[in-house]
C-alpha cells in the first residue's frame, strides 16, 4: 500500500507541475482531468502486472510504459482532442517527466528501506 500512495504521489506531482507548467491553477478539476485517465489505466493493469504484489523496477516500469500512453490517448479522447504530431510531442515530454517523479520518489522508498 505504501508504494501505491508513494506512486500516487509521483502521479499527482506531476500533474500539479503540468498545471503549472502550462500556467493553470494547481485545482480538482485540472487534477482530476490529468491524472483520473492514467490512474484509471495504471489500476486495471497494476495486479496483472504485479506492481504492487512483486515489486520491482521492471514491473514498475512495464505498469508505466503500458499504463501511461493509454491513460494519456484515453484522456486526450476525452477532451476531445486530435492525435497529431502536437500530441506525440506531449507524449514524449509527459513520459520523461512521469518517469522522472515516479522513479525520485520509489530511490527515495528504498532509500527509506520502505520497499
Amino acid at each position: 500500500m505504501r508504494l501505491f500512495l508513494l506512486d500516487l504521489l509521483a502521479l499527482l506531482l506531476f500533474a500539479g507541475v503540468g498545471l503549472l507548467a502550462h500556467g493553470r491553477p494547481i485545482d480538482l478539476p485540472g487534477l482530476a482531468r490529468n491524472l483520473l485517465p492514467v490512474l484509471f489505466v495504471w489500476l486495471l493493469l497494476a495486479p496483472f502486472l504485479r506492481t504492487y504484489r512483486r515489486p520491482t523496477w521492471g514491473n514498475l516500469l512495464l505498469t508505466w510504459l503500458l499504463a501511461f500512453p493509454a491513460g494519456l490517448w484515453l484522456r486526450e479522447m476525452a477532451l476531445g482532442g486530435g492525435f497529431g504530431p502536437g500530441f506525440f510531442v506531449f507524449l514524449g515530454v509527459a513520459m520523461g517527466f512521469s518517469l522522472l517523479f515516479l522513479l525520485l520518489l520509489r530511490g527515495l522508498a528504498k532509500a527509506l528501506r520502505l520497499w
